[in-house]
């Protein structure tokens, strides 16, 4: 095999392997109540949390009143207040 089929080949298993990381990375939209946050990593929640967590191309109901909250880390909201754990 020549070296520039070697390199081609090295570069493409490279790129394909970048992108079955990229779309196997989890993402989610978690809502408690109707507050709701992205998150990077799908976590168990706390049972008391009541957390729902769903897919990240989720859309709420047109005449759903969702307020979306951002916050890093792993926590949950629980009325106004960031609870981590």
């Amino acid at each position: 095999m020549s070296m520039l089929k070697k390199t081609c080949l090295v570069g493409g298993l490279g790129g394909a392997a970048a992108l079955l990381q990229a779309t196997t990375v989890s993402a989610a939209i978690v809502c408690t109540g109707n507050v709701c946050w992205h998150a990077k990593e799908k976590y168990a929640y706390p049972a008391e949390s009541k957390v729902i967590v769903r897919e990240d191309s989720w859309k709420p109901e047109p005449s759903a009143k969702i307020e979306f909250r951002e916050h890093e880390g792993r926590g949950y909201w629980r009325d106004s207040t960031w609870v981590t754990w």
